[in-house]
């Protein structure tokens, strides 16, 4: 029996409206002093920054290190 060759993948055309890639949103940027909000440990203050994804934060009766990206952070 004879295969029949692949077809070759269609290129992507970027004005296409179908099949366009999702484009994500850019990761927000944290800096000392910035008042945040976390779902588990509530309103906090971050203290330390390290290498832009590594986030020290003081919720008052604990400190917690959070690396980032962190959905359950958000930058008030």
């Amino acid at each position: 029996m004879m295969e029949h060759p692949r077809a070759a993948g269609r290129p992507f055309l970027p004005t296409s409206p179908f099949g366009a890639s999702a484009l994500t949103p850019p990761a927000e940027q944290f800096a000392v002093d910035d008042q945040v909000t976390h779902d588990k440990y509530g309103l906090g203050r971050v203290i330390c920054v390290e290498d832009d994804t590594i986030l020290i934060i003081d919720f008052g009766s604990r400190r917690v290190q959070i690396t980032t990206p962190c959905a359950k952070l958000t930058k008030l």
